[in-house]
């Protein structure tokens, strides 16, 4: 049996956001940039805030209470994520983007069982249809949404005994992402402890510029047709949004045909290529492209960049730009014009200096990247299970 869970919450509290707290002695309160991706708090920016009012005792958060986002989110992240509240009760309020979940009953429901149902909610992509746009931000039709949600009635035990499976597959989770993180800064240790800072260049390495140790740096092209004409399946056109720091994501990754493919032959992609984008917020990410999508293209909004493979290792280039001294160069460099929108262009590329330490250490390099990244693939083919 299902239950609409507006008759199983209390009604819906606004948040409050009063004033400037000048005198730093006012009410803690969380707002939707303390909301987690994985339903959590996460404490570490909270704000405090001159509250005045009168009778606003019933909104200070309690254990189990549910914060739900009423405004926010993007295009690519919708609004209405949820955090399931554990700390410190009445001390903190939440502000005017936010809403306060409350279970009427507990004594009939879990909260814990109700904030999974939520979390699971949006993770399908529920709150979409009830996303409406006003001067830029994504806002939630709350009460419309709340409405349109069932939940499974349980006994009280089966609900605990859900949300018991469901906290230990989410240690496991947090535990592997955990884990990911470890080898994405072992990597980077690495890379500092055989090169030193490739900024100051510390080991007194060969110099050169990009455009001598390479044989393509050039970006892509729109496709005949542009978007409307992208397919189901087809030859691989890889854009912006598929290339992040040193990884490859999938998500929607274009399709063109086979002649528009053949029409785009001065951008195609061959193993080992470095991806690098070179305008917009995603300015800078990087990657190799990855063998199983070949053959592919790229758009113009993603440089390729192909290493003389006696002087220059893609995967020790592609680490180098993940540092984060270079990478602090490279976005200084995007911004350099003084455009409303960042970006490096070829010739920059093409003049950028690098330490160019020998191939053989580079090389020794790229085998410890590629061990790590073995297991990077198998605790992220478990989380992949998991989620």
């Amino acid at each position: 049996m299902k239950v609409r869970l507006d008759e199983i919450i209390e009604k819906t509290f606004a948040g409050e956001w009063g004033s400037d707290d000048v005198d730093n002695n006012g009410i803690p309160v969380l707002r939707t940039t303390n909301f987690t991706n994985d339903g959590t708090v996460n404490y570490s920016d909270v704000v405090t805030r001159k509250i005045t009012k009168e009778n606003i005792n019933h909104k200070f958060l309690k254990k189990g209470d549910i914060l739900i986002e009423k405004s926010g989110g993007s295009n690519k992240q919708p609004v209405g994520r949820v955090v399931y509240f554990v700390g410190e009760e009445n001390k903190f309020l939440f502000n005017n983007f936010t809403g306060l979940i409350r279970v009427k009953n507990y004594d009939k429901w879990s909260s814990e069982y109700i904030f999974y149902s939520l979390f699971v909610n949006y993770l399908n992509g529920s709150t979409k249809k009830f996303e409406n746009k006003t001067t830029g931000l994504h806002n939630l039709k709350l009460d419309s949404y709340l409405k349109s949600v069932e939940i499974t009635e349980r006994s009280l035990k089966e609900q605990q005994a859900i949300v018991n499976v469901l906290n230990h597959l989410n240690k496991i989770i947090q535990k592997r992402k955990k884990q990911l993180k470890k080898l994405d800064e072992l990597v980077k240790s690495r890379f500092i402890e055989m090169f030193g800072d490739p900024v100051t260049n510390s080991k007194m390495w060969e110099i050169d510029c990009l455009g001598n140790i390479t044989t393509k740096i050039g970006s892509g092209m729109t496709p005949r047709g542009g978007k409307e004409s992208y397919l189901a399946t087809g030859v691989a056109l890889i854009r912006s949004m598929n290339v992040h720091d040193g990884k490859f994501e999938y998500k929607d990754l274009a399709y063109i045909s086979a002649k528009q493919a053949s029409e785009m032959k001065n951008v195609e992609l061959i193993e080992n290529d470095v991806l690098f984008n070179i305008t917009g917020a995603s300015v800078t990410r990087t990657c190799v492209v990855p063998n199983t999508i070949l053959p592919a293209r790229v758009n113009q909004h993603v440089a390729i960049i192909r290493c003389i493979n006696e002087s220059l290792n893609p995967i020790f280039l592609n680490n180098l730009f993940l540092q984060d001294g270079f990478k602090y160069k490279l976005l200084n460099l995007a911004r350099a014009g003084g455009a409303t929108r960042e970006a490096i262009t070829k010739q920059q590329l093409e003049d950028l200096n690098v330490i160019l330490p020998p191939i053989e250490i580079q090389n020794q390099f790229a085998d410890f990247v590629e061990q790590t990244d073995k297991s990077k693939f198998v605790i992220q083919k478990l989380l992949n299970y998991l989620l």
